[in-house]
């Protein structure tokens, strides 16, 4: 296996792991970022091809492995809404703060509870 995928599987462990143990709702929003970019990083180390050229650059031969563009096309896309959502995300903990003065999981839970 490559240690490209097994890096990136690890981000992606390390993230939600994040997400389960973090209290505070900043730390919550980072580790879905960082989960959102290593499930892209892995996402493209699955579909990577060494043998593959660039369809642009070189002469299209029939005996040639072309590499596809959906893929890195479906990746921009999610990045782009996954930094639309983060923004989202980043001012609704503003908001929540102002709201109820602290930004902690727990605290919030007992607050509306």
């Amino acid at each position: 296996m490559n240690i490209d995928i097994l890096l990136s599987f690890f981000v992606v462990l390390i993230s939600l792991f994040g997400l389960v143990v973090s209290r505070n709702i900043i730390k919550s929003i980072i580790c879905f970022n960082m989960l959102q970019a290593s499930a892209v990083l892995l996402f493209l180390n699955f579909v990577h091809s060494k043998e593959a050229v660039i369809p642009i650059l070189s002469s299209i031969d029939s005996n040639k492995n072309i590499v596809d563009p959906l893929p890195q096309a479906l990746m921009i896309t999610a990045i782009v809404i996954g930094a639309a959502i983060t923004a989202l995300a980043l001012m609704f903990s503003i908001k929540i703060f102002h709201y109820y003065g602290t930004l902690d999981w727990d605290e919030l839970i007992k607050r509306e509870g």
